[in-house]
C-alpha cells in the first residue's frame, strides 16, 4: 500500500468505517433517554496466552486477598460473554502478540488475532510486541496475506485482523512519505486533518478509530510507549518514529473533535507499578509514565485505559482541567477483563463523567471453558505439538529466571552459557551477555500435561522461554565500551534507562558494580577467563540482534564493529542443552556487588 493511500486509510478509512456497532434508539423523540449506556470491556499483554499461563503467570490476586488460578482463552471467552450485553464495545491495549508461547507464535501469532476476533474485539492499541517482527509483519497481520517466507499456516491464507489496529504516536520518518500522504488529502474535514497532521507528522498507523454503539459515537486513540524503539529490534521500525504520547493523543483528540466524536477513550500501551498483593480493583500505583501521561492528556478525553506494565489497578485521577478520569489497567496473559460502564449524554454526545463504573474481573478457571474456543485452541495445539513435544534435553532440577541480588539468575547465566557456545566457531566470541528481558520464563523439573516426565526439557518449553527468534551476532568491543555497556545497565545515565536491568554474562566473564557510584564508575574489575580486562583490547562480544543494535537503551553495543550474524537464539539453547545433559542449575556467582 502506498503512502498516499495509505494516510487515506489512517485519517479518513479509519474513521469512516468506524460505524461497526449501531443500535438504532427510538425514533419517537418523546421517548428519548437524555443518556444512552455503554459498556467497555478491556484486555491488554495477552501475548498469545491462548492456554492457560502456568506458574506465576496463571495467578492473579483476586478482589477478596486470595490468589486464584487465572486466564486461558476458553476461559476468557466464558468470562466475556457473560459480561458482554447489547451496550458492549470490546477494546484492547496492546500486547495482544509478540512473546507468544509456541502454539501461537509458530504461526507468527494468527491463532492469537483469530481468538481475539471470535472474542468480539473492534479495537486496539498497538503495544511495543506488535512490532517484534517489524512494521511490514504488522501491516501483513492488520491486512492479510501469507506470511513471505514461512507461507500461509495450516488454516490458509491470513484473512487479516478482524479490529482496528490504532496508534497515534508513530509515524514515518521520511519527509517524502510525509509530503506524499499529506497530499492525498481532500477538502472539507479533511483540509482541517491536513493542517492539524501536516504540523505534527503522518501516522504509520490509523491514530483513531470511532464506534457507534446506541446512536452515539465513542471515539478510540491509540497510543504506545515511546520507548519502543529501545525493546524492539530496530531494523524492523528503521523507518519509524515513536512520538511523545502526550502530543500525539493531543492531537488525535482534536482530529475527533473536527470530526464531531466528543466521548474520547485512549488505549495506551504504557502503565506505572503497582505495591504487590494488591486487588486488582485497588489503586495501589507507583506513579511513572503512564500516571504522567493520564494526568497530561487533553482534558476532552475521558478514559486512559493501559497496558505495558502488566499490573492491575482502577484509578481516578486529575486531569489537566482538574476533572475526574478513569485509568485502569487489567494485569496481563489474559487473566484480566476491565469492565467500564458509563453514560453518554445523547444531546452533548459527551461522557458523563460521574456515570464511570469500573471493576477488574479476574478470569477464574471455575467457570466452564467456553466449548467453541477450546476447540480452536485444541487445532492450533495439535497442529504444533509435534514440535512442541519433542525433547530436546535433560535437567537436574528447576532452572529459574528470578533474579539473585546480583541481577543474575540461573536460567539467564545458562542462555548466556549457549550463546558464547554458539558463536565462538564463526564468530569468534570470547564472551556472552543476555538481555533479562528475553528470558520470558523458567524451566521446570517436574514433567507437563504432555507426559514427557520429570526432568525433561521439550522444544516448547525452550520456546517459551525464549519465544522471539533474535539472531544471534557477535561485535567487537574495546574493554573500554565493554565497561560502558555495562555501565548503561544502571538509571541515571545518558541514554535514560528507565529501570536497572542487569545483563547476564557467560560463565568465562566476571566483574564488580557498586550501585552506590556514580554513573560511569560503578564497574571495576572485569576479567574474562580469570585476565583482567584494558580499555584498549579488542573483545568479540556475543549477544542477541536486539541487544547490538541498542535495544534496552544499551546504545554503546552500536559502536561495535565486525559483525557477524550467526544462528537463532532459540536454535543455540536448544542445541546447547542437547549437548550438555544433563544441566546442572548454573550458580549466580559471575558478578560480584560492592555496594
Amino acid at each position: 500500500m502506498t503512502s498516499r493511500s495509505f494516510l487515506r486509510l489512517a485519517l479518513a478509512g479509519a474513521v469512516a468505517s468506524g460505524a461497526v456497532m449501531l443500535t438504532v434508539i427510538p425514533a419517537d423523540a418523546s421517548k428519548k433517554p437524555s443518556t444512552v449506556p455503554v459498556r467497555l470491556l478491556a484486555l491488554n499483554d495477552f501475548h498469545g496466552n491462548l492456554e492457560p499461563p502456568t506458574g506465576s503467570s496463571g495467578r492473579m490476586v483476586d478482589e477478596n486477598g486470595n490468589t486464584v488460578d487465572a486466564g486461558g482463552a476458553a476461559y476468557i471467552a466464558t468470562h466475556m460473554k457473560a459480561l458482554t450485553d447489547r451496550n458492549t464495545i470490546a477494546v484492547a491495549q496492546g500486547d495482544l502478540i509478540g512473546a507468544s508461547p509456541l502454539i501461537s507464535a509458530a504461526y507468527h501469532d494468527e491463532p492469537s488475532i483469530e481468538f481475539l476476533g471470535k472474542l468480539g474485539l473492534k479495537v486496539a492499541s498497538v503495544g511495543n510486541h506488535e512490532f517484534d517482527e517489524g512494521y511490514a509483519e504488522l501491516r501483513r497481520m492488520m491486512k492479510g496475506g501469507c506470511h513471505p517466507v514461512d507461507g500461509c499456516s495450516p488454516a490458509g491464507r491470513w484473512k487479516g485482523a478482524p479490529f482496528d489496529y490504532v496508534a497515534a504516536n508513530v509515524l514515518f520518518k521520511n519527509p517524502k512519505t510525509r509530503t506524499d500522504a499529506l497530499d492525498a488529502l481532500g477538502k472539507g474535514h479533511n483540509g482541517q486533518i491536513k493542517k492539524l497532521i501536516g504540523s505534527f507528522g503522518v501516522p504509520a498507523l490509523p491514530p483513531v478509530s470511532v464506534k457507534y454503539i446506541n446512536g452515539v459515537p465513542i471515539g478510540f486513540i491509540g497510543l504506545v510507549t515511546q520507548t519502543t524503539p529501545n525493546i524492539v529490534t530496530s531494523e524492523g521500525i528503521k523507518d519509524l518514529q515513536f512520538a511523545d504520547e502526550v502530543k500525539s493523543a493531543n492531537v488525535a483528540s482534536k482530529l475527533l473533535s473536527i470530526l464531531g466524536v466528543k466521548a474520547q477513550v485512549v488505549l495506551m500501551h504504557e502503565g506505572d507499578q503497582v505495591n504487590a498483593g494488591q486487588s486488582p480493583d485497588a489503586c495501589s500505583t507507583v506513579a511513572g509514565a503512564g500516571s504522567r501521561i493520564a494526568t497530561q492528556v487533553d482534558p476532552q478525553v475521558d478514559l486512559i485505559l493501559s497496558g505495558h506494565s502488566h499490573q492491575a489497578y482502577l484509578c481516578t485521577v486529575k486531569d489537566p482541567a482538574g476533572h475526574d478520569r478513569l485509568y485502569s489497567q487489567g494485569g496481563s496473559f489474559g487473566r484480566v477483563i476491565t469492565q467500564v460502564d458509563l453514560k453518554v449524554d445523547v444531546k452533548k454526545r459527551d461522557i458523563v463523567r460521574s456515570s464511570v463504573v469500573a471493576d477488574n474481573h479476574v478470569v477464574t478457571r471455575t467457570v466452564e471453558p467456553d466449548a467453541e474456543i477450546s476447540a480452536l485452541v485444541q487445532t492450533w495445539k495439535d497442529r504444533v505439538a509435534p514440535v512442541a513435544n519433542r525433547a530436546v534435553g535433560t535437567i537436574t532440577g528447576d532452572i529459574t529466571n528470578s533474579p539473585a541480588p546480583s541481577g543474575e539468575s540461573p536460567l539467564g547465566n545458562l542462555i548466556a552459557d549457549a550463546q558464547l557456545a554458539a558463536t565462538r566457531t564463526g564468530g569468534d566470541a570470547q564472551i556472552a551477555l543476555m538481555n533479562p528481558g528475553g528470558v520470558r520464563a523458567s524451566l521446570s523439573f517436574a514433567g507437563s500435561p504432555a507426559g514427557e516426565g520429570d526432568g525433561t526439557v521439550t522444544y516448547g518449553e525452550a520456546f517459551t522461554v525464549q519465544p522471539f527468534n533474535n539472531l544471534m551476532q557477535v561485535v567487537t568491543l574495546t574493554g573500554a565500551q565493554l565497561k560502558t555497556v555495562l555501565e548503561q545497565q544502571f538509571t541515571g545515565g545518558p541514554n535514560n534507562q528507565a529501570f536497572e536491568k542487569i545483563l547476564q554474562p557467560s560463565a568465562n566473564f566476571t566483574y564488580t558494580y557498586d550501585r552506590s557510584a556514580a554513573w560511569g564508575s560503578k564497574i571495576s574489575d572485569m576479567k574474562i577467563d580469570g585476565v583482567p580486562v584494558t580499555d584498549g583490547q579488542s573483545i568479540r562480544v556475543a549477544a542477541n540482534n536486539f541487544l547490538v543494535g541498542g535495544g534496552d537503551a544499551f546504545l554503546a553495543f552500536t559502536e561495535g564493529t565486525d559483525l557477524w550474524s550467526g544462528p537463532l537464539d532459540i536454535d543455540a539453547f536448544v542445541d546447547h542443552l542437547g549437548q550438555n545433559n544433563p544441566i546442572t542449575p548454573p550458580t549466580t556467582n559471575r558478578i560480584t556487588v560492592a555496594g
